[in-house]
């Protein structure tokens, strides 16, 4: 994934059967029925809970069942390459199904024309992939962000959110192919809790560890979301959604590491960035008044 501006060390985008005595009350029993009493209460409260809980599993268990089928691959095709598919990491289709949302770090190069190489999208289960060509109709590179264009009949879709009212402390998750397609097209989902809403510029040591991309991300800093999550190279651009009502707050774009950019596959941090969705909203807006 992208890094971010920071470069110290770096951030590169039962329940218990009482007893009970079948004798007439005494003052005795009566007083250790009231004794127990609680203990009954107690144990209906942890019941209750814990059916809660399963039902809340319940519902996510459902809404994974609803994103799963609008995230796709994202990456390149050649029919000349050795694998002729290089699958990069996450996009998922957003209005009619005819876009894709992705990361614009994903293509760092152009395409290699001479070898025929062309944007492509991954879909399927396992290992039975299938490929369908895509074009790059629009780019926000200032906020790491590419719309695509997908041929072929319309994807599933999933439902764009407002970022603004997401507040620290939520429990969201993603839902993307953290190492791509190594053991096949298979999407997984990890909950990231809402660390922070910082800005995306962190301010360096010493003088010596700035750069351009500091430089440039000091004077247009923007708030990204900090999650408390493990997330892969392969995680970039893999929708961030809210759990009750499945709409997409954000898009993964980067994590922290410590020390070289190795260790994020080795020794991951638990910090990743996400992406506001409130800028795939503009960038979609200028797309469509563009006629694309």
């Amino acid at each position: 994934m992208n890094r971010l501006s920071m470069q110290l060390p770096g951030l590169y985008r039962i329940c218990m059967a009482l007893p009970v005595r079948m004798r007439r009350p005494d003052a005795s029993s009566l007083s250790k029925r009231h004794a127990i009493a609680p203990l009954w209460a107690f144990f209906s409260l942890v019941l209750l809970g814990a059916s809660i809980s399963l039902a809340a599993r319940a519902d996510v268990a459902d809404m994974v069942l609803k994103i799963k089928p609008a995230v796709v691959g994202v990456g390149t095709y050649s029919p000349t390459g050795r694998p002729p598919g290089n699958l990069k990491g996450t996009g998922f289709g957003v209005l009619d199904g005819s876009y894709v949302v992705t990361c614009a770090h994903i293509f760092p190069k152009p395409l290699d024309t001479e070898k025929n190489e062309t944007i492509a999208i991954f879909l399927g289960r396992d290992r039975e992939v299938a490929v369908r060509s895509a074009q790059l109709v629009a780019i926000d590179k200032a906020h790491d962000l590419a719309l695509l264009k997908v041929s072929g009949a319309p994807l599933a879709a999933v439902q764009l959110g407002d970022s603004s009212r997401a507040r620290e402390g939520w429990q969201l998750y993603f839902t993307g192919y953290p190492i791509g397609s190594v053991l096949g097209l298979n999407p997984s989902t990890h909950r990231a809790g809402l660390a922070a809403i910082v800005p995306i510029f962190t301010p360096v040591a010493s003088a010596a560890q700035l750069n351009v991309r500091a430089l440039k991300q000091a004077n247009s800093g923007y708030e990204v979301f900090e999650l408390d999550a493990i997330a892969y190279p392969g995680n970039s651009g893999s929708p961030l959604w809210h759990p009750d009502t499945g709409e997409v707050l954000g898009v993964l774009n980067s994590v922290y590491i410590k020390g070289a950019k190795e260790t994020a596959l080795s020794a991951p941090s638990g910090l990743s960035y996400a992406i506001p969705v409130k800028y795939v909203h503009a960038l979609l807006e200028r797309a469509l008044s563009a006629g694309k």
